[in-house]
């Protein structure tokens, strides 16, 4: 089939700047700067599209140096884009070292000269910017909680076919661009039509992969305590309903601690709410390392926390509720006596694995540490654990 070069150069340049400037709109609205960088490389696509129309007609030196710098800073903004999606920075380095790689060797008469050289060289770094942008999401894939796959896959394409290019592509000569071609036309139409799809493509699931995270991040911040950064109630509920389920199911007890710092309200009154606020944080950090991976602690009140150890019975808990309340009164955050800690501690039976009255259990028990003096561990059954020195 004959294919008009010339018009296939215009509609990739329209192609480029609608699917560029749709980028940065997006990137407008939610200022994610992955976005940002994907639509300047997709504007640079276009400018550069545009600069190579006017080769053969007088001003070959724009298209050939100026055209492919930008074509190739192009590549380097879907690398970077890729960088920042991972938390990454910008290298600039490596930004700038295909144009200036590009640039140095057209001062090279025999280069500048050669088709089939410039084609080579041209493929051979775009194709290093997209193996760079496709290494980006590979190495940090553990991370990743999206769907990264399919901006990979259209990478590693992309990538591929810039690497076939530079092996058999012997370059196109221009001699009139208003007529149809017929040296290389073929490569050159269907480079033309992947990179218009690979514009489309890429644009996308960008989107979506930034759509994606943007969703986790909000659902994580609704059951993520704001101050401290460990689970809300509603998360505690949430996850405490299905580990009780689980367990139940497996036939293993579940032990909830109920935890209430003492004398809150006179610490506020005393140091400041800031004052209190580094001791909840405390508080939070202590308990995370002290229990497992798999156990359950969030912030359900004020100055209350709650934890649900998994395949824990009685015993094993008041153990780690011990370390918890005489770890906590041991920081040296304020003056002896400021900092304490009051549990309630339940397990769960054969017959009853309901969070609700669980929690109910344990307030009852935290009830009783606190009318004991405080600074205790207290079970449900009454029997008084530990009492402070």
């Amino acid at each position: 089939m004959m294919l008009h070069i010339p018009t296939l150069l215009m509609v990739a340049v329209f192609v480029f700047c609608l699917m560029g400037l749709l980028t940065v709109h997006a990137w407008h609205r939610v200022r994610e700067p992955t976005l940002g960088y994907l639509g300047v490389m997709l504007l640079l696509a276009s400018l550069g599209t545009a600069l190579i129309v006017v080769r053969g007609v007088g001003m070959d030196f724009v298209a050939l140096v100026l055209g492919n710098v930008v074509l190739l800073l192009s590549a380097a903004m879907n690398w970077t884009a890729m960088r920042l999606f991972v938390h990454g920075k910008p290298h600039l380095p490596g930004i700038l070292a295909g144009p200036a790689l590009w640039l140095l060797m057209c001062l090279v008469p025999q280069f500048y000269g050669s088709m089939s050289s410039r084609v080579t060289l041209y493929s051979l770094v775009a194709a290093s910017y997209g193996v760079l942008s496709a290494l980006e999401l590979w190495r940090h894939r553990r991370q990743l909680e999206v769907a990264y796959l399919p901006a990979m896959v259209l990478m590693l394409f992309h990538t591929t076919f810039y690497c076939v290019r530079a092996v058999v592509d012997p370059g196109m000569q221009v001699k009139n661009p208003n007529a149809v071609m017929h040296d290389g036309v073929q490569l050159f139409s269907f480079m033309l039509f992947e990179s218009m799809l690979y514009a489309i493509g890429i644009a996308y699931v960008t989107l979506a992969m930034v759509k994606e995270r943007a969703e986790l991040n909000f659902k994580a911040a609704a059951f993520s305590d704001v101050l401290t950064g460990i689970g809300n109630r509603r998360a505690f509920m949430l996850h405490g309903e299905q580990l009780l389920a689980d367990s139940q199911r497996r036939g293993k007890p579940v032990t909830l601690l109920l935890c209430d710092l003492d004398y809150f309200k006179r610490l506020n009154d005393s140091f400041g709410h800031p004052m209190g606020d580094q001791a909840l944080i405390a508080f939070s950090q202590l308990t995370s390392s002290i229990l497992r991976k798999h156990d359950l602690f969030a912030r359900i009140g004020g100055e209350e926390f709650a934890c649900l150890l998994a395949d824990t019975d009685e015993r094993g808990a008041v153990q780690v509720a011990e370390r918890i309340r005489q770890r906590f009164a041991e920081l040296d955050l304020l003056a002896p006596g400021f900092l304490s800690v009051s549990i309630g501690v339940v397990t769960s039976t054969a017959a009853c694995h309901d969070l609700s009255r669980l929690l109910s259990q344990a307030d009852q028990a935290l009830y009783r540490a606190k009318d004991q003096g405080r600074n205790r561990v207290q079970t449900a059954c009454n029997t008084l654990q530990a009492i402070a020195p």
